[in-house]
């Protein structure tokens, strides 16, 4: 910052064929010394006082209001010291008669870019709007440094075009910019508060939530759009045919892309699916991660993030596994053999559901006979979970090897397809030539 401004020094008021006659001026000797003297002083004071600031931001760790304000006063320190230095040097200097233009004044322009640059970086943390605040803070005090931000105004304000009935400046379109971004600026803090506002509300579905967050975000950015124009001077009944036009277009264009919109409108209006559900559709199975405008994200136990578009929601079937209740009834197919006994296969299978953790006590597993089968006895145990976004399979099968354990200790047998074959429509003899030749190649197996 001091280098900036002692080079808006030099380029603005040395004229480099005679620098050694104006060093030898005693005004710009004096308004150096004054200058050396200031960034000492504001040194001095900042290694003083700072740390005073900063204990009191560090005890403000609950409150994170006071804490970002005591942090914000804590960087403004040395750009306000050194500011109010360079107002207070131009006053005294000026008051006897000493000019402040070669120096002072051009430094104290510096001073302000950099408290206002320092200012506005505690609230914003994109480098790219920190870029840009730097540029517009800075070339706004070279130019008024070189005296010619008069100048550049009336030049921008000459350039102009019409719109119609209406004139409109390069100076103009300059404000409404800058206004536009201080307004989106302003409209997003204003969206994230209000957003974390609307999730604190207990009686609030979560689904309306992310609903009226959107319409939020969305009335602010169109009222920061309405405002910037106006500023310029535009007629915003002027955009109606354009606007009628842009709606054409986006009929026939963009028919996907409204429909996904609308979709998510409807998503979020009939609250069937909303962040946290665990659902199903097409094979692919996952809990809702967010819904938003386009599509929603479903994350798989594989980790997955499938992008499924809100269209696809809306017109395919789709199963909730939590849409009214996240109780979730799993069912095991078991089959045993017939020589064991039911009934304390079921017993065992009841105690296998009861020992495992997810698996719910209210409502109770039953295990029910369900057929006899070619092969076994069919029985099938149901039991319940609660929690199905962290998956069915894996409880699946440890219910199953906690059943499997039980039946080895028991003695009962899963069987398995056994298949017993008659031979019939062969004479007695030519099973006797049959059997001679099956124990012919037994004993001789080369």
């Amino acid at each position: 910052m001091i280098g900036y401004a002692l080079m808006n020094v030099v380029l603005a008021n040395l004229n480099w064929n005679n620098w050694k006659e104006i060093w030898k001026d005693p005004s710009i000797q004096l308004q150096f010394s004054i200058l050396i003297g200031l960034i000492f002083f504001v040194f001095a004071l900042t290694k003083i006082t700072k740390p005073l600031f900063i204990s009191l931001s560090g005890d403000n760790e609950n409150n994170a209001l006071k804490k970002l304000v005591w942090n914000n006063i804590s960087r403004m320190v040395a750009p306000l010291y050194l500011l109010t230095s360079c107002l207070l040097a131009v006053a005294v200097v000026e008051r006897f008669a000493i000019s402040s233009q070669e120096l002072i004044r051009p430094f104290t322009s510096a001073a302000g870019a950099w408290a206002a640059y320092r200012l506005i970086s505690g609230f914003i943390k994109s480098r790219a709007w920190l870029r840009l605040v730097a540029i517009l803070a800075f070339s706004l005090a070279a130019l008024h440094s070189f005296g010619l931000l008069e100048t550049t105004i009336e030049l921008l304000n000459l350039l102009a075009f019409n719109v119609g009935n209406r004139r409109i400046s390069i100076l103009d379109i300059m404000n409404g910019g800058v206004i536009l971004l201080v307004l989106l600026w302003v409209s997003s803090l204003l969206g994230s508060s209000g957003e974390k506002k609307i999730r604190k509300l207990p009686h609030l579905p979560p689904s309306l939530q992310v609903l009226l967050a959107k319409i939020l975000r969305v009335i602010l950015v169109f009222i920061s759009f309405a405002i910037a124009l106006s500023t310029i001077g535009l007629d915003l009944s002027s955009f109606a045919i354009l606007g009628g036009a842009i709606g054409v277009g986006i009929g026939f264009g963009l028919q996907k892309v409204v429909s996904n919109l609308v979709s998510g409108l409807i998503l979020l209006l009939d609250r069937s699916i909303k962040p946290g559900d665990v659902i199903e559709i097409e094979g692919t199975y996952g809990w809702i991660n967010s819904l938003r405008a386009r599509y929603a994200s479903v994350i798989t136990r594989d980790g997955k993030e499938h992008l499924i578009p809100n269209e696809d929601l809306i017109t395919n079937r789709v199963i909730n596994w939590s849409f009214s209740d996240r109780n979730v009834r799993v069912r095991l197919p078991i089959g045993i053999s017939y020589d064991a006994d039911p009934r304390e296969a079921i017993k065992l299978c009841l105690d296998a559901a009861r020992s495992t953790n997810r698996a719910l006590q209210n409502p109770e597993p039953k295990c029910l006979m369900i057929g006899f089968g070619d092969n076994s006895i069919d029985l099938e145990l149901r039991f319940w979970i609660d929690d199905p976004s962290n998956g069915v399979g894996n409880v699946r099968s440890e219910v199953m090897l906690a059943v499997w354990d039980r039946f080895k200790d028991a003695n009962i047998d899963i069987p398995f397809p056994q298949r017993d074959v008659h031979i019939s429509g062969f004479s007695p003899s030519m099973l006797s030539e049959l059997k001679k030749e099956v124990d012919t190649s037994d004993s001789n197996p080369s």
